[in-house]
């Protein structure tokens, strides 16, 4: 009841959207990745859920270094073959599928010629989400980086229309 009260609401006064996260999982994932990067690294995490509605709806995260104990070795997020392995396990186990990818960037949200080049998802429509100072607290949404990914390794920038993107509040 309180579900179906609450998507209700949701589509009477949240924007469009394409993918929905509530903004206390948000806040945990962002929390996560501060704390995973010390400050000083990227970190990174997928963002997992389900279709609802045409809309993709975040239930859970799976950070990199959960599924490769070395993702951050080098500074920057880079996972080996095994990694992805386990994530298809645990989509699989959870009935799930990935929504989209966030990770960490020193300064500014912007793809780097290594995030154009290597998508995590090479998938035409994913989406790829870039926080910008390690996430310090507090993030600021606007300054997110949100790209989706367009396939031959060409991307699109949707920062000028975010909130069609992506929503973080309460009536996800």
């Amino acid at each position: 009841m309180i579900s179906s009260i609450r998507a209700t609401i949701r589509e009477c006064v949240a924007p469009d959207h394409r993918i929905s996260c509530p903004r206390k999982l948000w806040a945990r994932l962002s929390r996560e990745l501060w704390r995973r990067g010390e400050g000083v690294h990227e970190a990174g995490a997928f963002l997992l859920g389900n279709e609802r509605k045409g809309r993709l709806v975040v239930h859970e995260v799976v950070f990199y270094d959960d599924l490769d104990p070395h993702a951050y070795d080098s500074g920057v997020c880079i996972l080996q073959s095994d990694a992805f392995a386990a994530l298809w396990k645990v989509c699989r186990a959870r009935r799930l599928t990935v929504v989209a990818d966030v990770h960490t960037h020193p300064g500014a949200a912007t793809q780097s010629t290594s995030d154009r080049t290597n998508p995590m998802v090479a998938r035409r429509g994913h989406v790829a989400i870039i926080v910008p100072d390690f996430a310090k607290p507090p993030v600021n949404v606007e300054a997110l980086g949100v790209y989706e990914y367009r396939g031959e390794h060409e991307w699109t920038t949707c920062n000028s229309r975010r909130q069609a993107v992506l929503y973080l509040g309460f009536w996800s």
